[in-house]
Parts: C-alpha cells; sequence; structure tokens
C-alpha cells in the first residue's frame, strides 16, 4: 500500500499576525505547529512531505525541518512565487501570494501519489490525520474520490478579530455539494457574523461544517482548476489582493460531477493563530497535550 503524502502550505505572508507565523516557536523546545502537523502525520503513516513556499524562506525551512524527516520521509519544496502565473499577469506592485488554489495547481509536478494538503499554522489534531491516512490509503489513486476534513465553526474562531473559512454544504449521505470561501467571519458581542458580498455583516449559524484547508486528494485532482486559474487572472489582473482559494477548485470539481468529495470527521479539536494575540492560547494548549502525553515533551 502506497503511503500518502503531506503537502504544506507555508507560503503565505502573515500579515495579520505580524509575520510569517508558519516558523514561530510555540513551546520552550522550539516546536512550530508545522512540527506537530509532520509528526501526527508521520505517525499516521504519511510517507512523503512538500513544502509549498516562497524561494526566499527556503535556507530557513530546509534548516529547521529537513534534519526532523530525514531517514524517516521524503522531502520535496515547491516554490510559488509572485511571478509563478503567465508574464502578462505579473505585477511588480503585487507583494500578496495568489492563494492556495494557485499553490495547489504548483504542486502538480512533484505530487504523483493520493496525498492531504494542510495550512502549515493550523493544528488540526492526531486524530484528524490518523482519519485523512486511512481515508487515502483506501484509496485508487486513478479514482475521483476525494475528502476534506470537517470543523465545526465555533471551535474554529479567533477572539481576537475575523478570520477566514470555508463554509460547507453536506448532503445526507455526508458528502460535500458546496464550499463557499468567507474571507470574513468575526465574533461581536458574543454572536458569529459573517461579511456579505456586499460588505453588510448576517448571522452564521456556530455549527456550520466549515473547512480548515485539510483535504484529500488523489492525482486526479490537477484536472481541475487550471482553466479556472487562468479566468481569474483575467479578471483580477489589476487586483493587487485578489486571491484563489482551494474551495474555487474544489467546486469545480462537484459542477463537473466526475468526482465526489465526502466530508471526513474526527474528534480532534483544532487551534491556530490568525493574530499575535492567539499564541498564548496555543502555547497553552500545547503544554497541556504535552502535559497530558498527547506529545513526548521533545518531538524529535
Amino acid at each position: 500500500m502506497e503511503k500518502p503524502t503531506l503537502v504544506i502550505l507555508a507560503a503565505g505572508m502573515g500579515s495579520r499576525y505580524g509575520g510569517l507565523k508558519q516558523m514561530d516557536t510555540f513551546t520552550p523546545q522550539g516546536d512550530t505547529i508545522i512540527d506537530f502537523s509532520i509528526y501526527d502525520a508521520l505517525q499516521a503513516g504519511f510517507g512523503k512531505f512538500v513544502f509549498i513556499i516562497r524561494k526566499r524562506f527556503e535556507k530557513d525551512f530546509k534548516e529547521i525541518f529537513n534534519k526532523k524527516i530525514e531517514g524517516k520521509a521524503e522531502v520535496a519544496y515547491v516554490y510559488q512565487e509572485l511571478d509563478s502565473v503567465p508574464k502578462e499577469y505579473v505585477n511588480p506592485q503585487r507583494v500578496k501570494p495568489w492563494g492556495t488554489g494557485h499553490a495547489l495547481l504548483m504542486a502538480k509536478d512533484v505530487v504523483k501519489e493520493n496525498f492531504a494538503i494542510i495550512n502549515g499554522d493550523d493544528f488540526y489534531g492526531k486524530e484528524a490525520f490518523q482519519v485523512m491516512a486511512k481515508s487515502l490509503m483506501a484509496k485508487d489513486k486513478t479514482s475521483y474520490s476525494f475528502s476534506t476534513m470537517a470543523y465545526l465553526l465555533k471551535n474554529t474562531v479567533s477572539e481576537h478579530g475575523y478570520v477566514s473559512r470555508g463554509e460547507c454544504e453536506v448532503d445526507v449521505n455526508g458528502f460535500l455539494t458546496d464550499v463557499t470561501e468567507r474571507t470574513h467571519i468575526e465574533k461581536i458581542d458574543g454572536k458569529l457574523m459573517r461579511k456579505d458580498d456586499d460588505g453588510s455583516l448576517v448571522p452564521i449559524n456556530e455549527n456550520t461544517i466549515v473547512s480548515m484547508n485539510f483535504w484529500g486528494f488523489t492525482p486526479k485532482c490537477f484536472n481541475f482548476g487550471n482553466q479556472l486559474f487562468s479566468e481569474f487572472l483575467e479578471a483580477n489582473k489589476s487586483n493587487l489582493k485578489a486571491e484563489f482559494y482551494i474551495p474555487s477548485i474544489v467546486n469545480e470539481i462537484l459542477k463537473s460531477k466526475k468526482a465526489t468529495v465526502e466530508v471526513l470527521k474526527s474528534d480532534a479539536k483544532w487551534f491556530g493563530v490568525t493574530y499575535k494575540e492567539d499564541k498564548a492560547v496555543v502555547e497553552k494548549a500545547i503544554k497541556e497535550l504535552k502535559e497530558q502525553g498527547v506529545y513526548p515533551v521533545k518531538l524529535w
């Protein structure tokens, strides 16, 4: 049985956090959030790790992570640059990467196995990786049977500002029918609100199922998205902040009727950092997990 690959999205800028949170440490031992994802993925049976990064951070990433993975799994790097698009769309004024959907498309040449893709700054939990690995290992890599790990919205918001989440619609059989990228969800006076397309705030149910960018794919997913991204570039060539998200590709997959996306569930508790103020919450949660013996004091 071929081991699945874990693709780690780590090319983001961390503008709301105030720095590159993918390399920030959250324990006295110097663990990053990515360290826990790698540790959990190795335990769950993943056999290869692909980092999607900016070229200028390559040396730092290799120094931090290569020695930890060496001898345990294969490692590869993919570079998501601002000029990784047709030259007519390169804008010297742009500083923001082109988004998670673009990053996914960039991984095509190095990912030939069933794979999961995650954010580098989200802590997904041990059980989530176990459930995802089991799902990926049970699938033929020529199939169009995809998946996503589900979380409840109320467990994924920050107390310190707005967050971006993929709002999922799920049918009675547990399959995804639609996913909408909500770029602004915020807790206001104890209630969860999201920004509508016209900028107005409307309520959103705290038990809404959301995607935290933990997707499970076979290599067949790369058959989708290229045309959509070309159309996105044309429509947004003068927009310096527009991003192409994985949910856009997933909706194209769903509309094609060629593939299904199963919504997976686990008892894993998600936490992550969007704002600098979130860091203390994450540090406390990780400290408790180590004290409970869920993780060793020294991961590596």
